[in-house]
């Protein structure tokens, strides 16, 4: 495969990072991050103008009708500026469900609402115990008489408290497999469902608990077919791991480039501090990171558009070594900027919360490892 980009996805790159320059300094993160919203409306219109909400929407719902590779270019631009509020739950989870799941009526109702920054639209998929798998997956679903009444709770769901709707994973039959899962979409004022705004280390990605008490719905409100739910959950997670991997590498990509910015300007005894063979180390095994974390998760948003038979494998790969790289990245620029990095005032503190956030989400690098062995039967 060719890792370069086209000239299409080089002027994507070069319009989100002008934008984000111009819309999401830093001083505009710190602000929206204080928010319970995460995000100001202005802003939220401001990227569905530019048709980034339905970048990977075909163009029947009003999408642009771009694969993954061209997301990544995106994704690396708001990482790199720690964009904060809705668009990774929006479009890469609640949308992505609704896209692989849903029934063609469903996806003409929302998705092209999605797309033009209407609506939101959130996934409540894992539990209290914490557990990844289908396994993890408990919140029951009983069916009575055409309607389903589910009952249990769901932790860590992005940005549920601003979603206009929830796509929740219950199981309608007992047992721990992948058979039984389904997948519900719930408007976000049906009776019985209660969203709680959860504390986070990382302020600019808002996480919630969400409560299904006696949650009675018709069928009409199942996405796909009962019991069928797992395969497309996968697929959509498969992505936004993905996705998440190309916002992680933007994120530590702009570490480096301060560390190194600063290294330039610094004086300690009389020469500039990157002038040290000790600096110049540190910062050449942060390229290492960098670089060898963006190949990986080029090959892997490839394997998936392709749908190359080794792109689970691919994914798991992306998310172990991106989760390591980007902790290793943004802890090496703290320590490189010396007493200044250590304040909560600089920026720096921005990207290492996310990154210990990004780390956990989707499953961190030992567990990624463990699914790379069980897929090459170690």
């Amino acid at each position: 495969m060719n890792f370069g980009f086209n000239d299409e996805q080089e002027l994507l790159r070069s319009t989100a990072r002008k934008f984000f320059e111009n819309e999401c300094g830093s001083d505009t993160v710190r602000r929206l991050m204080e928010t319970p919203e995460g995000i100001s409306p202005d802003l939220w219109t401001k990227i569905a103008e530019q048709g980034w909400l339905g970048l990977v929407f075909p163009e029947a719902y009003d999408g642009m009708g771009l694969g993954l590779v061209d997301l990544v270019v995106l994704m690396e631009e708001m990482g790199r500026a720690v964009v904060p509020g809705p668009y990774f739950s929006t479009v890469l989870l609640g949308g992505l469900a609704v896209l692989e799941a849903g029934s063609e009526a469903q996806k003409k109702e929302w998705l092209p609402k999605i797309a033009a920054g209407d609506k939101r639209v959130a996934l409540a998929w894992m539990e209290p115990s914490a557990q990844l798998g289908p396994a993890g997956v408990t919140l029951t679903a009983t069916e009575k008489g055409g309607r389903y009444t589910l009952s249990g709770t769901k932790l860590f769901v992005h940005d549920a408290h601003t979603a206009d709707a929830l796509v929740v994973a219950a199981r309608t039959r007992p047992g721990a497999g992948a058979e039984g899962v389904s997948l519900f979409l719930l408007p976000r004022d049906t009776s019985g469902l209660r969203v709680t705004l959860l504390p986070t280390m990382d302020q600019t990605r808002k996480l919630c608990e969400v409560t299904c008490s006696d949650v009675t719905v018709g069928a009409d409100a199942l996405l796909g077919a009962a019991g069928a739910g797992w395969a497309p959950l996968s697929r959509v997670l498969d992505r936004a791991t993905v996705a998440l991997c190309a916002e992680m590498c933007g994120g530590a990509q702009k570490v480096l480039d301060m560390t190194v910015e600063y290294a330039k300007i610094r004086q300690a005894f009389g020469r500039p501090i990157g002038s040290y063979q000790g600096v110049k180390h540190r910062a050449a095994d942060m390229l290492v990171d960098v670089e060898n974390g963006k190949s990986i998760t080029y090959y892997a948003a490839w394997a998936l558009d392709e749908g190359a038979a080794e792109a689970p494998l691919a994914v798991s790969m992306a998310k172990a070594y991106v989760s390591d790289a980007y902790r290793r990245v943004a802890a090496a620029g703290i320590q490189l900027h010396g007493g200044i990095g250590f304040t909560w005032e600089h920026d720096l503190h921005l990207y290492f919360k996310r990154a210990k956030g990004s780390e956990f989400t989707f499953g961190d690098a030992t567990h990624h490892r463990e699914r790379v062995a069980q897929l090459v039967n170690l």
